[in-house]
C-alpha cells in the first residue's frame, strides 16, 4: 500500500510537472507570438522614421516616399570649360551658376501625393564670355506620385509618377523654351535596417522636338543611419540624350536645369558621382548636403555642384 500511494504521489508530482511545463511552453509560444508582430511593427514604423530623401540631383531624383513636406534649395554649380566647344568656341565656357529653389510635396492620401519640383530663380557668370552671363526665372515642374507597392515590413517602396513643366522661365537663362516638357518616372527604395538604397529612373519628353531633346535619367544612392545627426550617403546620377533638337550647335545636353534642345547631342551619356550627408535637426526637420562631380567627359554644363537644402516634414 505504502509503495502504490508513493507510487501515486510521484505521478501526480510527474503530471503536474508536466503540466506546468506544457502552460509555461504555451505562455511562451503566445508571448513570442505577440511580440513578434509587434516588433515587425517597431521595425516597419523605424524604416519609415528614418527614411530620408535625396540631396543631389534635386529635380529629377524623386523620394519614392509620399509626404507632405517644404524644401528650400541652394546649389552652387560650376560650368566645364567644354560646354561650347561643340560651337566651335572651344576652352572659354567656364562659370558658375546659383540656383535658389523652393520645392513643395503635399500627401493627399497615404499614397498619393502632389508635387512641385521645379521653380525658383537662376543667376548664371560665364567668366570669358560675360555676354552669356545674365540672370532669370526658372521653368515650374509639378506632377504627382503614388505609391504603387508598399511594403513596410520588408522596407520596400516603388512609387511610378509623372510631371509637366511649363516654359514659364526667363530664356536669358535658357528657360521658357519649347512647348512643355513631359517626365515620367519611377522611384524605389529597400531597406536593410539602418541602411537603405535609393533608385530612380525616367524619361524626359518634349511637346516640341525640335525646341528640346528628349533623355533618359537614372539615379542612385546609398545611405547609412548612424545615427540622427549624421546620415551619410553616396550617390550616382546619369543622363542620356535620346533625340536632338533644332537650336544650339552643341554635342552637349544640360544635364538637368537646362534643355539647350541641342543639334549635335543624340547618344550624350554624361554620369556624375556624389557624396553628403543629411542631420535629422528636429523629427521634422532634415538639414541636407551634397557635393557632386562629372565622372564623364566632356563635362559640359556639369562640372561640379554643392547643393544645401532643408525639409520641413508636416
Amino acid at each position: 500500500m505504502n509503495k502504490f500511494r508513493t507510487f501515486t504521489t510521484h505521478s501526480n508530482l510527474i503530471r503536474t510537472a508536466i503540466q506546468g511545463c506544457c502552460c509555461a511552453a504555451a505562455l511562451t509560444l503566445t508571448g513570442f507570438a505577440t511580440l513578434t508582430p509587434r516588433a515587425a511593427a517597431e521595425d516597419a514604423e523605424d524604416w519609415k522614421t528614418k527614411a530620408v530623401s535625396p540631396v543631389a540631383n534635386p529635380l529629377f531624383f524623386e523620394d519614392p516616399h509620399v509626404r507632405t513636406e517644404i524644401r528650400p534649395i541652394f546649389a552652387y554649380h560650376r560650368i566645364g570649360d567644354d560646354l561650347l566647344d561643340g560651337a566651335g568656341l572651344v576652352g572659354v565656357s567656364e562659370g558658375t551658376a546659383r540656383y535658389y529653389a523652393l520645392q513643395l510635396r503635399w500627401a493627399v492620401t497615404d499614397r498619393l501625393a502632389i508635387i512641385a519640383t521645379k521653380d525658383g530663380y537662376i543667376d548664371t557668370d560665364f567668366e570669358n564670355v560675360p555676354a552669356l552671363s545674365d540672370d532669370g526665372w526658372a521653368d515650374i515642374a509639378a506632377g504627382v506620385k503614388y505609391a504603387l507597392i508598399r511594403n513596410d515590413e520588408h522596407q520596400f517602396i516603388l512609387t511610378p509618377g509623372v510631371k509637366f513643366e511649363i516654359p514659364t522661365g526667363s530664356t536669358d537663362v535658357f528657360q521658357g523654351n519649347g512647348d512643355g516638357e513631359w517626365n515620367v518616372f519611377l522611384s524605389s527604395a529597400k531597406g536593410w535596417g539602418d541602411f537603405r538604397i535609393l533608385g530612380s529612373a525616367g524619361a524626359r519628353i518634349p511637346n516640341d522636338f525640335s525646341e528640346e531633346t528628349a533623355s533618359a535619367h537614372y539615379s542612385l544612392q546609398f545611405d547609412y543611419h548612424t545615427c540622427r545627426w549624421f546620415i551619410p550617403f553616396v550617390t550616382a546620377s546619369g543622363m542620356t540624350v535620346l533625340s536632338e533638337g533644332e537650336q544650339l550647335p552643341l554635342d552637349v545636353e544640360g544635364f538637368d536645369l537646362i534643355n539647350f534642345g541641342s543639334s549635335d547631342a543624340e547618344g550624350f551619356t554624361q554620369i556624375v558621382g556624389g557624396v553628403g550627408f543629411r542631420s535629422r535637426l528636429h523629427k521634422n526637420v532634415d538639414l541636407g548636403f551634397a557635393y557632386e562631380t562629372s565622372l564623364t567627359k566632356p563635362k559640359g554644363l556639369f562640372d561640379d555642384r554643392f547643393t544645401v537644402d532643408l525639409v520641413f516634414h508636416f
